[in-house]
């Protein structure tokens, strides 16, 4: 797979994305709590973010800006992205209303080794000995994170699981949707305008939600001020983090360099205390910290 080494310029954008992706989240369960449900969610923040982009790619369009013209491969990838997207979106969405912010991201971010399974099965591009050797330290982590023995709740596993269960689920498909996209965008489509890419993205996601909400009874709208704003900062922060996302990572190489974004879990992590109140015990924060310092050697180790 095809990746560049990490400036340290590169490396502190890739951790500003981490921290607007987690507030993003936090937004997220703020407005869940006050009445939004997920596919409202997932299309307002979808639609507003591909009405944003749409603005700026028109405004290069007039400056003399063009796209090549697509080929048949790439328009089908294209399509295939925004499904993937959104069924991506819903799933951790649904993940964050069951779970702890911090805990559901913690999940979700084991996206990077999903993107070389995916990047593997797709393209023969074999995970290297590094990403092997991670992946059960990463999976003691998340069992330490979520404690599925009961060391800190003193239930035991199946108690713990039936509490746990569908969240882990829905940011475990989350997850894999999402390396897909990743290991999708690095081989297919990454050298299509990262803006032009993430409007088309955005703008089949958000009809794909709008068309499912009206399909099952209609958008579900804020029942407090505070559901608002939480609906309108998501809205803002992943639109602004997903822009950037889309537009960085091709050129770091999305595959090597994404477990970067791994320290978008801790900052939901401290988000969701000092914002909602979701604390962790002591020994999660062992497996949180176990589960992004592995993340992140994997990302930054020399090739």
């Amino acid at each position: 797979m095809s990746t560049v080494a990490v400036s340290p310029r590169a490396f502190a954008a890739l951790l500003l994305l981490a921290v607007m992706f987690s507030g993003n989240h936090i937004a997220a369960r703020v407005a869940m709590d006050h009445g939004v449900d997920v596919i409202t969610a997932v299309a307002a923040r979808s639609l507003s973010t591909a009405a944003v982009v749409g603005v700026l790619v028109a405004l290069r369009w007039r400056a003399g800006w063009r796209q090549p013209v697509l080929t048949a491969r790439q328009w089908r990838t294209m399509a295939a992205l925004g499904l993937l997207l959104a069924v991506q979106s819903a799933c951790l969405y649904a993940a964050v209303a069951r779970l702890p912010v911090g805990l559901a991201l913690l999940v979700f971010n084991t996206f990077p080794l999903w993107a070389a399974f995916g990047a593997w099965v797709l393209y023969r591009s074999r995970p290297e000995r590094a990403v092997l050797i991670a992946m059960p330290v990463i999976l003691a982590g998340l069992a330490l994170a979520l404690d599925i023995g009961g060391l800190s709740s003193g239930l035991d596993l199946r108690t713990r699981w039936a509490a746990l269960g569908a969240g882990v689920g829905f940011a475990l498909a989350a997850a894999a949707t999402f390396g897909l996209v990743l290991a999708l965008t690095q081989h297919e489509v990454a050298a299509l305008d990262g803006p032009w890419r993430s409007f088309v993205s955005m703008a089949i996601v958000g009809a794909l939600a709008l068309a499912v909400a009206l399909a099952g009874g209609g958008l579900h709208w804020p029942s407090a001020p505070a559901g608002w704003w939480g609906l309108a900062l998501l809205s803002l922060l992943y639109g602004s983090a997903f822009t950037m996302l889309f537009t960085l990572l091709p050129r770091l190489g999305a595959v090597g360099n994404s477990p970067i974004l791994n320290a978008e879990p801790v900052a939901a992590l401290l988000l969701g205390w000092a914002l909602l109140g979701q604390a962790v015990a002591p020994v999660q924060w062992a497996g949180a910290l176990l589960v992004v310092g592995t993340v992140v050697a994997l990302g930054l180790r020399r090739r």
